[in-house]
């Protein structure tokens, strides 16, 4: 399947790209507090109900970064960008957030803590889904007032658990040299979601994502943690040296191996 594919870059972030369809994410050597993107989507100009994805698509890439342990995150996959984070950038027509549905490869770096469940990886690179009901996204104004409770890790406990009775998850940490190329898979049928590094399947699971889903792959220095203490914390953060990550023979099929 064709992929038309739209760059985004931010606080100095750029991506390159050859004759061979190779695309190549950079950001620069950066100074915490300072957002620093690059980015390719499918999705940022369409409405939520627009998004061109849902069950059964296949999504097939080879890739590898620059350092192991990179500041930010990275990663590629399908999500319904639930909390609008391209505005600015093409994605004003999503202001208000949503629960997440995602699948996709991740890699977050301390102090990235993601996930809701005490069992599932919150850092590091790993395999990994979101499932949560579809409600709609003016109903996120009901939850401004909840806001300030956050800050206390007591009350926060509680929001938290809340949310893992609203929010399906799933994950499994992936041990693999990410700096070496790698051809890595991800089927999302209508029974589960089934990735594949190298040809080998890692990792299988029922929890399917909702809803129409956009295509990304992306590099960027933020953070956010929300532990299982209750604490949560969101910035950017600092890049001594460049950083990048490289892509090739990226496609899109319905030939689905998990089914």
């Amino acid at each position: 399947m064709k992929i038309d594919l739209e760059k985004r870059e931010a606080g100095g972030g750029w991506i390159m790209e050859n004759d061979s369809e190779q695309f190549s994410l950079n950001l620069p050597p950066t100074s915490s507090g300072s957002y620093t993107l690059a980015q390719l989507d499918d999705y940022m100009h369409l409405h939520r109900g627009e998004f061109p994805h849902q069950p059964p698509v296949s999504l097939q890439l080879e890739a590898r970064v620059s350092t192991p342990d990179m500041p930010g995150t990275w990663g590629f996959g399908f999500w319904n960008d639930p909390f609008s984070v391209g505005l600015g950038a093409g994605g004003m027509r999503r202001i208000l957030p949503v629960l997440p549905n995602a699948a996709w490869f991740f890699y977050g770096s301390p102090p990235n803590h993601l996930s809701l469940r005490h069992d599932l990886p919150g850092c590091g690179f790993f395999a990994q889904v979101f499932r949560s009901p579809r409600l709609p996204s003016f109903l996120s104004l009901f939850g401004i007032p909840v806001l300030p409770f956050l800050q206390w890790p007591n009350t926060a406990r509680i929001l938290r658990k809340a949310a893992q009775a609203l929010i399906d998850s799933d994950a499994l940490a992936v041990e693999i040299d990410v700096t070496e190329w790698h051809a890595y898979s991800l089927d999302l049928a209508k029974q589960g979601v089934g990735f594949s590094i190298d040809g080998r399947v890692v990792f299988n699971t029922p929890i399917v994502p909702k809803g129409r889903l956009g295509l990304v792959v992306w590099i960027d220095n933020q953070y956010f943690s929300f532990t299982p203490e209750g604490r949560i914390g969101f910035g950017f953060l600092g890049m001594g040296t460049a950083q990048s990550m490289h892509i090739q023979n990226l496609s899109l099929s319905h030939d689905l191996r998990y089914e």
